[in-house]
């Protein structure tokens, strides 16, 4: 292996300091980074502080500051992801098997000799990265767009659905309509060890008050009128797998108790049935409203609220990120996913640029529509910018209201909005001596965001106007 080639970081566990260093110095000459730890204490205080970094774990077992196998087991959540190689100099084959069934990828006695410890952990890395981009195919053919984009907030989702995926945490995905928090929910499931078990998705605002416990929970046949044969409901559905209740916010309060109490207990009663139903599920809930908002305001239980909100994920706004409206647009051409045969169709880059000075209140749903409205209507397979404003006409809209008329109130606070935004904007620049890079920094913005910006409001850098 060459020695000069980036590799990944190694989480080294093993309380004895000679071993240890032994180990980290061949490590490292095989062109590894190393995080030593002497105890499953230290190794868990560097998983929660390094984790992303960390590619793989080295793990004794017998450690005065704890037992290795105990560290496997409680740390499922930390190490997953990762590939663990179990060591033991009193190895037997009930340990082995034990490390396996815990989920180590490999069982090594000590002493290891180098040849075999390199190609193991070669092994392993390798399996772990066919694993990744098996997850990666799987959420492709998921039915959906990926997760597109290289902008800093689509890298953050992204390192917190391979952070949560292979837990059994509870997730609430939180962003506007049009953000993507199905395609989230997706990826969770099929990066999950529950893949290949069902992702059943339920639409809480489009169920009736009156069928959401014969939607959930199923019914026997005679339970009311036209139950005409027994019918499993969503959550017998998606036993063992996921369970996806999007707009989870709109939900009726009696129908929030009822999966409360289901939640609960893990148990379940089809409707004019008196049989009970264990079902294994993990919950996936998406809401584009203030829960606690709306738990002030009486239409969302407190308890249901702290039992989905275990791993919070906010989705970004498109105009948060629009920096990747170029991988976008292209995404949702070269997939096809417009549906309107025009796999020629392109747009220049002024065209794409002018895309980014719209603020997209339709998040990339929106997106997705006008490429499509495009590949349908245009004339030519390349778009220009005129084309594009002829077509799509609201983008001449800065503010994304539609041209809606607005009260005096709400022009009055959009102006003041403003004013303050070019204000922050003009004192940045001025603060960093005109290094628009650092003037982006302080604003908390990436640069590209900063230049639309000063584009929208008509500033320059000399002296903010």
């Amino acid at each position: 292996m060459n020695a000069a080639r980036v590799a990944p970081v190694i989480l080294l566990v093993d309380d004895e300091i000679r071993i240890r260093r032994s180990i980290a110095t061949f490590l490292a000459d095989e062109g590894y980074g190393v995080v030593e730890a002497a105890s499953p204490t230290e190794a868990r205080a560097s998983l929660e502080k390094g984790g992303d970094d960390l590619a793989l774990v080295l793990l004794d077992v017998w450690m005065p500051g704890g037992d290795g196998l105990e560290f496997l087991e409680s740390s499922r959540e930390l190490l997953a992801g990762r590939p663990v190689v179990v060591m033991s100099g009193h190895g037997n084959i009930d340990m082995a098997v034990r490390a396996i069934r815990l989920g180590a990828w490999d069982f090594l006695e000590k002493p290891v000799t180098p040849e075999r410890l390199i190609v193991t952990i070669g092994r392993a890395l390798d399996m772990a990265r066919l694993k990744r981009e098996r997850d990666e195919l799987r959420v492709d053919a998921a039915g959906g767009s990926p997760l597109l984009g290289e902008s800093s907030a689509m890298e953050r989702l992204r390192k917190q659905i391979a952070r949560v995926a292979p837990t059994a945490g509870k997730v609430l995905i939180l962003g506007e309509n049009g953000t993507g928090k199905e395609l989230v929910a997706r990826a969770i499931h099929e990066q999950s060890p529950r893949r290949d078990r069902p992702f059943v998705r339920v639409n809480s605002a489009a169920i009736p008050r009156d069928l959401i416990e014969s939607e959930l929970f199923g019914h026997e046949k005679g339970a009311f009128t036209g139950a005409t044969a027994a019918r499993k409901g969503k959550m017998e559905l998606a036993d063992g797998g996921s369970l996806f209740l999007d707009e989870i916010g709109d939900m009726s309060l009696e129908a929030q108790a009822k999966l409360l109490r289901a939640l609960e207990s893990g148990e379940i009663e089809r409707l004019g049935g008196s049989r009970v139903v264990m079902v294994d599920v993990r919950l996936i809930a998406a809401t584009n409203k203030n829960l606690k908002f709306e738990i002030q305001a009486g239409r969302f239980r407190e308890d249901l609220y702290y039992r989905l909100n275990v791993v919070p994920i906010q989705v970004p706004a498109l105009r948060e990120h629009p920096e990747d409206i170029p991988a976008l647009v292209a995404g949702f051409l070269d997939r096809g996913l417009t549906g309107a045969g025009r796999p020629h169709l392109t747009l220049t880059k002024e065209a794409v640029n002018r895309l980014g000075d719209y603020p997209w209140p339709g998040n990339v749903r929106e997106l997705r529509n006008a490429v499509e409205r495009l590949a349908i209507l245009s004339e030519t397979d390349t778009v220009d910018p005129a084309t594009l404003v002829r077509l799509l006409p609201e983008l001449n809209d800065t503010d994304g209201t539609g041209g809606a008329a607005t009260t005096p109130d709400e022009s009055d606070l959009r102006g003041a909005v403003e004013q303050a935004e070019r204000k922050a904007i003009k004192e940045a620049i001025e603060g960093a001596g005109g290094n628009m890079s650092e003037a982006a920094r302080r604003l908390g913005i990436d640069r590209a965001n900063l230049y639309r910006k000063m584009k929208r409001y008509r500033m320059d850098k000399g002296d903010g106007e």
